[in-house]
């Protein structure tokens, strides 16, 4: 019967550290002030996540004006998404990865041929 009880007793503890574990998920919905480093300066603009889980929808305004949507996840601090911009070029896809660390979060963008530039948000 002690073994039953003991059993029981680590099956609730670990229950619990699920659902904490949970509750502390990376939360990034919001507006944010967005900053990325490019080879004529620094760009600023805004950025806001709607996000379900561990899914995001994106909306980023243009650094020229403008505004693109894009989807990507959050799973713990790693954060990952993509959107397509259309150019007079052509259209080609952004993805931007980083890590998220409270209120603050930064990685790179992958431009394709044009390579990669470092960016950096702030929440609002």
């Amino acid at each position: 019967m002690k073994k039953v009880c003991w059993l029981a007793s680590g099956l609730l503890a670990l229950a619990s550290l699920a659902l904490f574990v949970q509750a502390q998920a990376t939360d990034v919905s919001g507006e944010w002030d967005f900053t990325m480093k490019t080879p004529r300066g620094e760009r600023t603009s805004i950025i806001k996540f709607i996000q379900e889980g561990e899914k995001i929808t994106v909306t980023m305004q243009g650094f020229r004006g403008g505004e693109v949507t894009g989807e990507g996840t959050v799973k713990g601090n790693e954060i990952e998404w993509a959107v397509t911009r259309s150019t007079p070029q052509g259209e080609f896809t952004v993805t931007y990865k980083g890590k998220v660390e409270g209120d603050t979060m930064s990685g790179t963008a992958e431009m394709g041929q044009m390579g990669t530039m470092e960016w950096a948000a702030k929440k609002k």
